[in-house]
């Protein structure tokens, strides 16, 4: 896809990079923190997806998450957290989606090449 299809998402990438390179946090703090927010702001399923990416590049993992959602709990009360949770799960079956399309098709695209010409 071509950066001009998609501004937006462009954009976004753009301020997370930004936000990395300009804060005093260490990259994972900062991504530690997105992740809090994103539960405090009852964020949608695809803004736990935009930032997926960076969470695993710079080490969040599944226990992390487990972590903040007990941490942010008592503060944003439990129905921000299940909600998150369902909106974590969302975002990653979407993200696995995505990934097995893209290795069956990888497959595929290999397969053919192998096959011989006539």
């Amino acid at each position: 896809m071509a950066e001009q299809d998609t501004p937006v998402l462009d954009a976004l990438a753009d301020i997370t990079a930004v936000s990395l390179e300009r804060s005093t946090l260490e990259p994972r703090e900062l991504m530690l923190a997105r992740i809090a927010v994103l539960v405090a702001v009852e964020a949608p399923a695809a803004s736990y997806l935009l930032n997926a990416g960076t969470a695993v590049d710079v080490g969040i993992t599944a226990e992390d998450v487990q972590g903040i959602l007990i941490a942010v709990a008592p503060i944003v009360g439990t129905p921000r957290v299940v909600a998150a949770a369902g909106n974590i799960a969302a975002a990653l079956g979407f993200a696995i989606a995505v990934a097995e399309a893209e290795l069956e098709a990888e497959l595929e695209a290999a397969e053919a090449d192998a096959q011989p010409k006539d």
